[in-house]
């Protein structure tokens, strides 16, 4: 929305969190909620700042504003009537926004910048690769990977000064370590570069952690999570945090894939089998082969979720990622089946 009038004087902004924590800013007609945040010392999650990829999306929900030009899949098919992006968020009055995350998540620094090393590259699908980066000690001399389960890193190459934005598939450790499955993409600047061109031994800047997706504790509540493709690696990191951690709830994981040349990480998923008490997986093909023998589910993750829905006692807690279609479907579907919209927590992967 967009006010008749765009005053000189700077506006008072409040964030509320999920967690009731409120933040106050000042920010000018002329600069957007994100880059005043960060002048005003709050570090607040987001990844392309260009308005493509959602991750800073937030409501507005007292107040008038200017959203800038951004992608109409950022927000979804059905956004709220104050949804924004914050990257491309500009006031025309006093404002409260919602954010969908809690206060824990709001920085006080930008994140970090790391050299990192290429240890294992190795093609695991038809089109997904496994990237294993080893991260340079950081200027305090720690050696380890620090992040939340569900959050994403920004890789670039030294000799040049574009980034693109990747999940994380292991947990936080000691080691520097960071895991990573990524899906091609036919002329992808990354893409290209992973395809024809990087080697063990090759030197990477890692920009981050960041991003708000991750576990949201919720007691004893079953969690389910559901991914297409290179959407189901924050899912790994999140349900492998569950098995460190000794979570006792209930966990379920949905993993979509269109053919059995496209699978990927069968091993991980049966090795969280074997670490979680209450776990299970189903694989499911969307489009299998003639002749590749597959005798599993066949259908969309979504389709195998809905068929699993309509016997459940207490609504389960939904993590979903991948591509906007899946997001839009397992929305479509949860909702259908009574999921409180409170429950299901998304994160759109766009190709890049």
């Amino acid at each position: 929305m967009s006010a008749t009038r765009t005053p000189s004087a700077e506006f008072t902004i409040t964030l509320s969190a999920t967690d009731r924590v409120n933040r106050g800013l000042r920010c000018g007609p002329a600069i957007t909620i994100l880059a005043a945040a960060e002048q005003a010392g709050m570090v607040l999650p987001s990844l392309c700042q260009s308005g493509s990829c959602g991750s800073c999306a937030a409501e507005v929900v007292e107040g008038q504003f200017l959203l800038g030009s951004h992608s109409e899949q950022a927000l979804g098919r059905r956004p709220a009537p104050g949804a924004a992006l914050l990257c491309r968020t500009y006031p025309r009055s006093n404002c409260t926004i919602r954010l969908p995350y809690d206060s824990t998540r709001i920085g006080d620094s930008l994140p970090p910048v790391r050299e990192a090393t290429v240890v294992t590259l190795e093609r695991v699908a038809r089109a997904t690769v496994r990237l294993e980066l080893a991260l340079a000690p950081a200027d305090d001399g720690s050696p380890g990977a620090e992040f939340d389960s569900g959050q994403v890193v920004a890789l670039q190459l030294p000799d040049r000064n574009w980034k693109r934005v990747y999940s994380l598939a292991n947990t936080a450790n000691w080691d520097g370590t960071l895991e990573f499955y990524i899906r091609l993409q036919p002329d992808g600047l990354f893409s290209t570069y992973l395809e024809r061109h990087a080697a063990v031994g090759d030197r990477l800047i890692v920009h981050g952690p960041q991003g708000a997706f991750g576990i949201h504790e919720r007691g004893m509540r079953p969690r389910w999570f559901i991914g297409g493709g290179t959407g189901i690696t924050p899912l790994l990191s999140m349900l492998r945090r569950m098995a460190e951690w000794g979570d006792p709830q209930p966990a379920r994981l949905y993993a979509g894939f269109k053919s059995r040349p496209e699978l990927f990480a069968l091993g991980a998923i049966d090795e969280l089998a074997r670490e979680l008490p209450d776990y299970h997986a189903e694989i499911c093909l969307w489009r299998p082969e003639a002749d590749d023998g597959w005798d599993g589910f066949v259908g969309t993750p979504v389709q195998a979720l809905t068929r699993d829905l309509a016997g459940v006692q207490e609504p389960p807690d939904m993590y979903v990622c991948g591509p906007p279609a899946l997001i839009e479907a397992a929305e479509d579907a949860l909702l259908a089946a009574g999921i409180p919209a409170d429950q299901i927590f998304s994160k759109r992967i766009t190709a890049h």
